[in-house]
């Protein structure tokens, strides 16, 4: 709750959140986002949350993981200067071990924090169609990292679409609040040989 009143207080001075969600705050973004804790791997204790904006999924998901497993810590990367003033406003508000990178998503990628160097779950939502999300959460990736992704009613034309560049292992879990979503599942994700490469 303390959350969401911050998100509508801010929302009046920064764009954070389509202003006709804000009413179905609830449904619409943090049951949207609490969902994907069920599909983590038990005991993900880094995480991080690209492109966080207004914190979607990725405060829902500290607040969550504050009460679950304490020692966890959730990376935002948000670019835009208000967006991640919000979010370290929110996090220490809300007393949350939360660490925000103020800076592009290829930036942090290019000159990783040793923090991220293992990185248990990446979590992304409506930040770019799946070809190019792609190429943003691999150089984040381990061995064992999960990305735990939003994607929509046309998911299916942009796995399709990433085939073409991308190697993964997939499972589609349809979502709780549009059963035409899906939260994708991604592991071993890595580019394919170009052809003739």
């Amino acid at each position: 709750m303390a959350y969401q009143a911050l998100l509508g207080k801010w929302q009046q001075s920064v764009n954070l959140v389509g202003p006709n969600t804000l009413a179905h705050f609830w449904q619409r973004h943090a049951a949207d986002s609490a969902q994907i804790l069920r599909h983590a791997p038990e005991g993900a204790t880094v995480w991080l949350d690209l492109g966080s904006g207004g914190g979607l999924p990725g405060l829902v998901l500290a607040i969550m993981l504050a009460e679950k497993t304490p020692h966890a810590q959730v990376h935002f990367i948000e670019s835009d200067r208000k967006k991640a003033a919000f979010l370290r406003a929110a996090s220490a508000d809300i007393s949350l071990t939360a660490v925000v990178h103020h800076a592009r998503i290829e930036a942090v990628a290019q000159d990783m924090p040793p923090a991220l160097a293992q990185i248990n779950v990446i979590t992304a939502r409506a930040l770019a169609p799946l070809p190019d999300l792609l190429g943003l959460i691999a150089p984040f990736c381990n061995s064992s990292t999960v990305a735990l992704v939003h994607k929509g009613r046309n998911w299916q034309e942009e796995l399709t679409a990433s085939e073409q560049y991308w190697k993964l292992s997939l499972s589609a879990h349809v979502s709780d609040t549009d059963a035409a979503a899906r939260i994708l599942e991604l592991t071993a994700i890595a580019p394919r040989a170009p052809i003739g490469g």
